[in-house]
């Protein structure tokens, strides 16, 4: 049997639910002989030590005790602002890293990282887990296959239950690189095509605070695409129905929702209709549980050489690139073109 020894720094939400993945991924690959090990560390120590215990983990004092424990893998689940030196440090060490998104607090800071990662020949992959989810791989299937024919229109929803804590929010980068990012990023790759312009707005009237720090409660994208196409990304703190994530795509033959089922946040105001029936989803980990399962099995793929990079470090900058425009479109009040185009 085989080790992959995987190494996480950060256990707070996404790192606990990172953890739990891993540990649970032995199920998934045990058939083909892969025992996957996991060692972590955290600035908060004893928290970390607990989740470790709980989780039948190694925890070790500090990163650099991590990387000098032998690693296969790295998963970074740390703030935002931590990404560039963690993503550095473990292509410093020659190994596999998985980050989650975005690669930095902004583009300008990000390019220097992809240059480090290119110049060492870095294998990274980026955390937009929606890739993984079985609606958004059916549709891309689907148009891949010409079953949809041309696309007329695109609409992205992103709305959560409840904002998350104003602190978060005050270095959060607003509401369109901290949440619509990922919008953008699957629009690109299912479409295959670039968004060029975007024209924004956006409101606040829940909590005066998000105002306060900058950001805005719920927000309206156009985008426009390089062939033209249009679609819209919305977004919003305040969806009370529940956590809703939806792509509506319309082509020339055949249009497809992803997320529409019994879980969907709504309620149909037509007489004698009783879809969606079932209870929504509460939290982003709920609608995407199985597709993060999926993309930390990907990774493991990934350090054992089975598979592609699912997602680049130049993907995601180049969704955060549109989400930069879009920040900027909302600002200004006017559309804004996106700057130049990052190689896939």
């Amino acid at each position: 049997m085989k080790d992959v020894i995987l190494g996480l720094v950060g256990v707070g939400r996404i790192g606990v639910m990172h953890a739990n993945n891993i540990a649970a991924l032995n199920g998934v690959l045990n058939p083909e002989g892969i025992n996957v090990r996991l060692r972590l560390t955290d600035v908060a120590a004893d928290h970390a030590r607990t989740v470790a215990a709980g989780l039948g983990a190694e925890f070790l004092p500090s990163v650099e005790a991590l990387l000098d424990s032998g690693l296969d893998g790295l998963v970074i689940a740390t703030g935002t602002a931590t990404h560039p030196e963690l993503i550095r440090a473990g292509v410093d060490a020659g190994i596999p890293v998985f980050c989650e998104k975005p690669v930095a607090l902004n583009v300008a800071d990000a390019m220097p990282v992809l240059d480090y990662i290119r110049d060492r020949q870095g294998v990274v992959q980026i955390g937009h887990q929606r890739r993984f989810d079985a609606g958004y791989l059916e549709a891309r299937r689907a148009y891949q296959a010409g079953e949809l024919g041309w696309i007329h229109s695109l609409r992205a929803v992103t709305c959560d239950m409840a904002p998350p804590p104003v602190e978060f929010l005050a270095s959060s980068g607003g509401l369109f690189r901290d949440c619509s990012v990922h919008d953008f990023d699957i629009l690109r790759w299912l479409t295959g095509r670039e968004i060029v312009e975007v024209y924004a707005r956006g409101s606040n009237n829940g909590d005066p605070a998000i105002g306060e720090v900058g950001d805005v409660d719920t927000a309206l994208a156009l985008v426009t695409f390089d062939d033209g196409t249009v679609g819209t990304v919305s977004a919003s703190r305040y969806n009370g129905a529940g956590h809703d994530v939806r792509l509506e795509i319309q082509g020339s033959r055949r249009s497809l929702m992803v997320g529409l089922d019994d879980k969907t946040a709504m309620a149909s105001a037509e007489a004698g209709v009783g879809f969606p029936s079932g209870e929504p989803h509460r939290t982003f980990a709920e609608r995407f549980d199985q597709a993060y399962r999926s993309e930390m099995e990907a990774f493991v793929e990934l350090i054992l050489g089975r598979r592609d990079n699912p997602c680049t470090p130049e993907d995601a900058v180049a969704a955060s690139r549109v989400a930069d425009a879009a920040q900027e479109s909302l600002a200004t009040g006017v559309p804004v073109r996106v700057a130049q185009k990052v190689a896939r």
